[in-house]
């Protein structure tokens, strides 16, 4: 198993699931600890540092170019970071099955890849600017996981036709998927943070 420089910080809420805040290019292990902090105050955060360079910048896969994806890489960190998942909720206690993936960016993709490849390692996620990771020959099944994605209507990154199908192909394999678009590009509104807060209590509730 592949170890991340990461942060955990433990649950205040005994009966909280656990939050994987994935950062985005250029981010590192502390970035998203306040969104994930946001979508639930009392939720347990793993947060991991992404393990690929790109041009100094932290990542969790590598890329070809702007929005085109190395694709045996993706598969390949995908597994690792599903291992470190269950590793992580070994060394530190909490229910495997009650994780959840809070991701911006590059950590949206990976989250998504995670989901349509190691299902059994995510109860859902919070996606924000994701985008198509790639398109399995057979579609997990992914019923009874919820997926949020916040999209931006002018991302100048992420075309919304690509989320739209991304949407469509985490529904097609039966999670129950909420798109909400917002009318921004790639930066990140407190408005969607409050939307998903909102979604995420009903979401992890009924879980």
């Amino acid at each position: 198993m592949i170890e991340y420089i990461h942060r955990f910080v433990p649950a205040t809420d005994a009966y909280a699931p656990t939050l994987v805040a994935l950062h985005g290019t250029g981010g590192d292990e502390a970035d998203l600890i306040p969104l994930a902090r946001a979508i639930h105050p009392g939720a347990a955060v793993l947060s991991p540092r992404g393990r690929v360079l790109e041009h100094g910048k932290p990542r969790f896969f590598a890329r070809l170019s702007e929005g085109v994806f190395d694709q045996e890489d993706l598969a390949r960190r995908t597994i690792e970071l599903a291992d470190f998942i269950a590793w992580a909720a070994e060394r530190y206690g909490f229910d495997p099955r009650r994780v959840y993936a809070v991701g911006y960016s590059n950590g949206a993709n990976i989250a998504a890849s995670v989901l349509l490849a190691r299902s059994e390692s995510l109860a859902g996620g919070v996606l924000f600017r994701a985008m198509v990771p790639f398109e399995p020959e057979a579609l997990p099944d992914l019923s009874g996981k919820a997926v949020f994605i916040s999209a931006g209507r002018a991302d100048p990154m992420v075309p919304a036709s690509n989320t739209q199908r991304l949407a469509d192909l985490l529904a097609r394999a039966g999670a129950k998927v909420r798109l909400v678009w917002q009318e921004t590009g790639h930066g990140l509104l407190s408005p969607e943070v409050d939307q998903a807060a909102e979604w995420f209590v009903r979401a992890s509730a009924r879980a």
